[in-house]
């Protein structure tokens, strides 16, 4: 009887338990970590020509691997190590936003007659691998790096017809992450105005031939 009433009375506790559980554990997860969007800044690209020309451009979306085609912002904080920077995101994949800028920015230069992404037809077509797209910490200072291997090929044939590598850097005022971004953006603008100025100078060839 003694053990019967034992019984019923840790069966009456076990829902009350069971609830304090419940209860508890909501509290102990834990919270969310807020993101921060990000967009690539840009600064306007001048005029390249004074004679229009009758090509039209398509810019492909740059391949890259799996660390770069994504929304996380990277950082290499020494030699051989790749991390990611906690509560920071870009808002789009760092291909599609490189795709973006020099679409931005060969529109601005008037070099063609229409500048698009690859999802339309045109007579040339700009074909490229994005090798870096980074902070790096060198010597106590943090810098944006941007790394594109590019082609200029003729979309019929598939003849390549031109190719560069570009490289643009641009020091960050300190390492948190707005000045960080602010840098992302100085260096889109160098690699952008040097990839107008090699493309300038392949559309007079192309031109002259």
């Amino acid at each position: 009887m003694i053990a019967h009433a034992a019984h019923s009375k840790w069966l009456r506790w076990l829902p009350a338990c069971a609830m304090a559980i419940a209860s508890s554990s909501c509290t102990l997860l834990p919270e969310k970590e807020a993101i921060t969007l990000y967009t690539l800044p840009a600064a306007p690209i001048p005029s390249q020509t004074q004679s229009p020309s009758t090509a039209s451009l398509v810019v492909a979306t740059p391949e890259a691997d799996r660390l770069l085609d994504s929304e996380r912002i990277v950082v290499a904080p020494e030699p051989n190590v790749i991390n990611i920077y906690g509560g920071a995101r870009w808002h789009a994949t760092a291909p599609i936003m490189v795709r973006e800028r020099l679409i931005k920015a060969l529109q601005q230069s008037e070099l063609f007659t229409t500048v698009n992404s690859d999802r339309l037809p045109g007579d040339l077509a700009l074909i490229s691998e994005l090798r870096r797209f980074q902070s790096e910490y060198t010597q106590d200072v943090t810098q944006a790096v941007i790394e594109l291997d590019t082609q200029l090929r003729d979309p019929r044939s598939n003849r390549r017809l031109a190719s560069r590598q570009f490289s643009a850097t641009a020091i960050a005022e300190n390492e948190e992450i707005p000045s960080v971004v602010a840098a992302f953006g100085e260096a889109g603008d160098q690699l952008s105005l040097a990839v107008v100025e090699w493309l300038a100078e392949e559309r007079d060839k192309l031109v002259s031939e």
